[in-house]
């Protein structure tokens, strides 16, 4: 087998394999997918995976894809080098994605068949498991094994993961785990007569990181102190990862009983004095928007991480769609700023937390940080993230600070509209506030000049310095592009690598957005004079009516000549969103 990196034949021949580990929920796919992931992370490859899963505790049809390489993988690809068939359907469903000179391996004792063809490789994970391990519950640490031999890497990478994975289960078990890897790795490496793989010497470990797991750590290097939610996916995990660490971090975590419950409590947590963060998914979201409208107008800090999946109502809960951009922009009632953060990346996130909390802070908005379902299951490779990037800055008052303000008012008139925040309780000031419009102390009136003088502080004054924190889009590739890719979020690494692939042939660029709302100013930055000279502008996105080419009409002027959708619950592969930007330039 030759395998290649689209992007890079120019620069020849390169280690690029996509795995692709398949069975019903409860056969545990994603044990064996994890340890992968982290083994070829740690062997110093670059890996990018993704997950697709049904709502379902056991049953079902799911996989859990790898891509590994020795140049940067930022995307999924359609073709599989090897498939991990832990069922039969998984055979029905992924045998015609096979590359060529890739296997199908799968334990033919477990499906009760044997599959013929030269593409079928039988290993009996099983009967490795209970012969070398002591228990066929081990099948799964056998086909770890068996992968590696495969594609012949060594095992003392995997052996150091499965000590990590069941430190606290004894060394018995690890050494039982660690038995049935070897006695994969051992079969595969020498009855697997058509593996031609071949890995290349390690290199340096890397991070191996998720989207949800970048928020969650960049929420806590921010300062987070109280993270509280209804447990909904795509966003569970973000609570799931802080609730972990909090005691190592001073953190409270609570779960609440429902969606307003949650964003209630993170006002409460956020007016006494410290930072707050609440997450959910589109369902919940519905719930929280009037207390959306009660930060706005109480003027009290939250982030809010949303996680998209495909509506309406329940929709799809575990699949992956761009969907609520317009639900976050225009949510709750009355008129105010808002600040709409969408990575692309764990890196982008673990950032974008940091700045959620700082532009949360300073103008005393909520910040909605939107991801999806793909974006929040993926996981990458990197060597490190630079916490010396995040920013952290005390805009509250307290202690002395505070007691030295002579006639304090919470909603004070000022030249920026940014009020003056004491923390109730540190000093002798009350600190009044009101759900209903409000004077600058905060107590509650009827008068119209009034209610004009506050629309004005708290919008008008405001929306311009935010604005002008907002960071530009990502020019990736040529610099006078003819033709433009335009996206937003998880579509960064797809968008990316298709730049890479397209360049060789066209003068072509990305324009990535990862702070979407408000717009940068165009006056600031030259992206609307590059969409505007391009030749042809395509807005890729993953939900069915554009929604961000939309915000780019309304906000810009701007309208988008070709656009490319997705809206079936599934991500985008590589190939596919090259076949499709193709279709366009073959026409042209």
């Amino acid at each position: 087998m030759f395998p290649f990196s689209i992007g890079h034949l120019a620069e020849g021949i390169i280690l690029d394999y996509t795995i692709k580990i398949g069975g019903s929920a409860g056969q545990g796919l994603h044990t064996i997918g994890d340890a992968l992931a982290r083994v070829f992370a740690r062997s110093g490859y670059h890996v990018f995976s993704h997950q697709d899963y049904e709502s379902r505790i056991r049953g079902g049809h799911n996989f859990y894809q790898i891509r590994f390489s020795d140049k940067p993988a930022m995307s999924s690809r359609e073709r599989m080098d090897m498939i991990i068939a832990l069922d039969k359907e998984t055979v029905l469903c992924h045998a015609t994605e096979l590359a060529e000179g890739g296997q199908v391996v799968y334990d033919s004792e477990t499906i009760k068949e044997t599959l013929a063809g030269p593409q079928f490789f039988d290993i009996p994970f099983a009967r490795l498991a209970t012969n070398h391990g002591g228990s066929r519950l081990m099948a799964n640490t056998a086909a770890t094994g068996a992968v590696l031999g495969m594609i012949g890497m060594e095992t003392n990478v995997l052996f150091t993961v499965i000590r990590d994975n069941f430190t606290k289960k004894g060394d018995e078990v690890i050494q039982a785990n660690i038995n049935a890897a070897a006695a994969g790795h051992e079969f595969a490496k020498n009855k697997c007569a058509r593996c031609h793989f071949t890995a290349s010497p390690p290199a340096n470990p890397k991070m191996l990181i998720g989207g949800v797991e970048a928020l969650a750590i960049g929420a806590i290097a921010s300062g987070l102190k109280f993270y509280t939610a209804y447990p909904m996916t795509p966003a569970t995990g973000i609570m799931n990862y802080i609730s972990v660490h909090a005691a190592e971090f001073g953190i409270i975590v609570e779960q609440a009983e429902d969606e307003i419950a949650a964003i209630n409590m993170a006002l409460g947590a956020a007016f006494g004095g410290v930072r707050a963060m609440t997450g959910t998914s589109g369902g919940g979201f519905a719930l929280m928007v009037e207390g959306l409208s009660l930060a706005a107008m109480t003027e009290t800090p939250v982030v809010i991480a949303l996680g998209q999946r495909p509506g309406p109502a329940t929709g799809f809960p575990t699949r992956t769609e761009q969907g609520e951009l317009q639900f976050a922009l225009y949510a709750a009632h009355g008129e105010f700023p808002r600040v709409i953060l969408a990575p692309g990346t764990p890196e982008q996130a673990f950032y974008a937390a940091s700045k959620a909390f700082h532009l949360a802070e300073k103008y005393q908005i909520p910040v909605i940080i939107l991801f999806d379902q793909y974006f929040g299951d993926c996981q990458w490779t990197y060597d490190g993230f630079d916490f010396g990037k995040t920013v952290y800055h005390d805009y509250r008052l307290r202690g002395d600070t505070f007691a030295g303000f002579k006639n304090y008012k919470r909603h004070a008139f000022t030249q920026t509209g940014v009020s003056p925040l004491g923390v109730p309780g540190d000093a002798r000031h009350v600190v009044v506030t009101d759900s209903d419009e409000h004077d600058e102390e905060g107590h509650i009136v009827e008068d119209a000049e009034t209610r004009k003088k506050m629309v004005d502080k708290r919008l008008f004054k405001k929306m311009p310095l935010i604005r002008r924190e907002i960071a530009p889009p990502l020019l990736y590739g040529s610099e006078k592009p003819e033709i433009v890719l335009a996206g937003w979020g998880s579509s960064y690494g797809l968008i990316k690598e298709a730049v890479d692939a397209l360049s060789r042939d066209y003068e072509i660029a990305m324009l990535h957005f990862s702070e979407i709302y408000p717009l940068p100013p165009a006056e600031q930055t030259a992206y609307l004079k590059i969409l505007g000279e391009a030749r042809m502008a395509i807005c890729i996105e993953n939900n069915a009516t554009g929604q961000f080419a939309r915000l780019m009409r309304a906000e810009a002027g701007y309208v988008f000549t070709h656009s490319i959708n997705r809206f079936d619950g599934r991500p985008f592969m590589l190939e596919e969103l090259i076949g499709e930007i193709n279709g366009f330039l073959g026409r042209v």
